[in-house]
């Protein structure tokens, strides 16, 4: 027979109960799941880097190579069925085109043989016998290597295996070394080939390696401006934040005039011929019309945010007041953004050995050419998940570092005494319990960037052919993976700092976290958004100075170079190094706000339950109640005033 109350207890058991807040408590490994598919991912990027180290040849896309499958500068191994393949172009860094004003392409291949030189003929060779007065004065031979020198004026076959006359003067250009005709008619017919014609990673590279000096030059100074801005934000005033506004709508404002000038300038520039510079006019032109979108969102909102600075001020204050207890916060992303460079010197390392992964074939006249291997281009999209997914891991481990030492200065009864050494102790509870929740998070930020990317891939496939109808709806497409991978972050960053809170798993955690900001989002949930849009100015502020810059020093080199390319990368880069930075402001704010409705929710301020809060944080939120009440009222009065008016007849 049944107990009358064991049907109660059943039920009650049942009944699912709320799971309490309990800071620091309990610690568990969490997504352990996710971790080992994380190491079976990385095994299968070890078998890339492996095998594009075996198959692939960096050096054929750095340096340039020949006809005959040498690479120039390096000393070569042989190709079998090529007997002029194998030899050693040591002192032959430079590539020269024995008809270079006559180049054409035919079946994805260029007319003219190409050879190893170690001089660029810098006057015109009019005929063989000055030909082989270069080769004999300066040691570079312009024909075919198998004939020698002293056979160029006797050989019957000299006119075929040497360059066709005359020959251009040239001279030597980082593009791939190449020896670049300087006769107005060669250059034209020579660059619209070879530059218009060549592969677009080749054009990419080119771009990089031309501008080199001023991409690193720019880099050096958007790491300088983002450190300046974090300085800025840990002693901030008023008056710098009146003082930080106007320089951002002064730089917004004068990047966009001077995109329009430039545009302007090339529009009327008589001399663009060539597709590289017909490029950076349209970019130029969508670059002028995003700025000007941007600046009028920026500056609309500025203005109507204008009236929070005060109360923005203060929350900077309170928030460099939980810095104070851990100032090696703001070396945080120091450590990241080392880590990060070294993974993408890595994986750019290796990308460029898969795009020269191919097979040596030769063909008619003893030539080579390389045909890339089955299965490359599934082996680029493996990589390039790998390229999004550990970097957002890399990330998230720094935002659960900053959280996690956060969570244990501010569950700290006694603020006198801060616990010691709280970022280490983060990094050991994170290493130890928590790395599958870092990956599991990054993961979804990587799903939610691959259909993002396969759209832009899909648009650039069908750029010229889709209307404006579809060329909308992309646009669309974009916007709305935006919106989604902004709202992905910042839930992200919620789950993170529960999980530092409570150790429970990443589902978990963040389903608490989004129960609790709702319960109360009233509190300052307007002050913590206008925080993280000034964050956000400052980062603009580094990017809009970055690019001013590299706009003018790309602007001087114009020519045999889409400098687009080169200023897209900088601007990524400057957004990226200020993001890093920056971002520590933007972790320890939301993770205050979330241990902050953590200490509403398990605390009540009384002498048995005290809050964790110090003094100063409490009295900025009753300052913030405060207005928001007075808010209130004053929307309740108008509201009352517009109801108790009568329509009154017309006299």
């Amino acid at each position: 027979m049944q107990c009358p109350g064991a049907q109660y207890l059943a039920s009650a058991e049942r009944t699912p109960r709320q799971r309490e807040w309990r800071p620091q408590l309990y610690r568990k490994c969490t997504d352990t799941t996710w971790l080992f598919l994380f190491f079976l991912f990385w095994t299968g990027l070890m078998f890339i880097t492996g095998y594009s180290v075996a198959a692939g040849a960096t050096g054929r896309l750095l340096f340039g190579y020949d006809s005959f499958g040498n690479v120039c500068g390096k000393k070569n191994s042989p190709v079998e069925g090529a007997p002029l393949s194998g030899q050693d172009m040591t002192r032959k860094k430079h590539v020269f085109f024995m008809n270079s004003c006559n180049l054409e392409v035919k079946d994805v291949r260029l007319n003219s043989t190409i050879l190893c030189v170690s001089r660029c003929p810098e006057e015109q060779l009019s005929t063989l016998e000055e030909v082989q007065l270069f080769a004999d004065n300066n040691g570079s031979f312009l024909c075919v290597y198998s004939l020698n020198s002293i056979n160029y004026t006797q050989n019957p076959n000299a006119y075929s295996l040497c360059p066709r006359l005359p020959v251009p003067p040239s001279k030597s250009f980082p593009l791939f070394n190449q020896c670049i005709p300087q006769t107005p008619e060669c250059y034209s017919l020579f660059a619209s080939v070879l530059i218009n014609d060549v592969d677009i990673l080749h054009r990419i590279l080119s771009g990089i390696m031309s501008g080199r000096d001023i991409i690193l030059g720019l880099c050096i100074f958007a790491l300088a401006l983002s450190l300046g801005m974090m300085v800025t934000f840990r002693f901030i005033t008023t008056l710098l934040v009146h003082i930080f506004i106007a320089l951002i709508i002064s730089g917004l404002l004068f990047v966009c005039g001077v995109l329009w000038w430039l545009y302007y300038d090339y529009t009327h520039d008589l001399s663009i011929e060539l597709d590289t510079e017909r490029e950076n006019m349209k970019c130029l032109l969508g670059f002028a019309v995003l700025s000007t979108v941007i600046t009028a969102v920026l500056l609309s909102l500025i203005f109507v945010l204008r009236k929070r600075i005060k109360l923005t001020v203060e929350l900077f204050q309170v928030i460099n007041k939980a810095i104070s207890n851990s100032p090696f916060l703001l070396f945080q992303p120091l450590w990241t953004f080392a880590i990060l460079i070294f993974f993408w010197v890595f994986w750019v390392a290796v990308l460029l050995s898969l795009g020269t992964a191919g097979a040596a074939r030769v063909i008619e006249g003893g030539q080579v050419e390389y045909q890339p291997l089955v299965g490359i281009r599934y082996m680029w999209w493996y990589h390039l998940i790998g390229l999004i997914w550990t970097s957002e891991f890399i990330l998230a481990c720094q935002q659960m570092t900053v959280a996690g030492a956060l969570v244990t200065c501010y569950f700290n009864r006694n603020k006198n005494d801060p616990p010691d050494r709280p970022i280490l102790w983060s990094l050991s509870i994170l290493f130890c319990y928590h790395q599958g929740t870092a990956i599991k998070g990054s993961f979804l930020i990587t799903v939610m960037r691959i259909p993002r990317t396969i759209l832009m891939y899909i648009s650039n496939a069908l750029k010229g052919k889709h209307g404006a109808w579809s060329r909308c709806v992309f646009r669309c497409c974009f916007c709305c993976f935006w919106c989604l991978d902004k709202w992905l972050r910042q839930f992200n960053q919620n789950a993170y700092t529960a999980t530092a809170i409570n150790g429970t798993d990443f589902c978990t955690s963040a389903q608490d976290a989004l129960k609790l900001l709702s319960k109360n989002s009233s509190q300052f949930t307007s002050v913590n958004c206008f925080g993280d849009f000034v964050i956000f100015l400052g980062k603009v502020l580094v990017v809009c100075f970055t690019v001013f810059g590299g706009l003018m020093a790309f602007n001087y080199n114009r020519a045999l170079q889409v400098w687009v390319i080169p200023l897209l990368l900088v601007a990524f880069f400057a957004y990226l190094v200020a993001h890093s930075f920056l971002s520590v402001f933007e972790t320890v704010l939301d993770a205050l706000f979330l241990c902050f409705a953590v200490d509403l929710e398990t605390n009540d301020g009384s002498s048995e339950k005290p809050y964790f809060m110090d003094q100063e944080f409490l009295s900025f939120v009753k300052r913030i109640n405060r207005v928001n009440a007075v808010r209130a009222q004053g929307a309740e009065h108008s509201l009352r005033n517009e109801e108790g008016m009568e329509l009154q007849p017309v006299v």
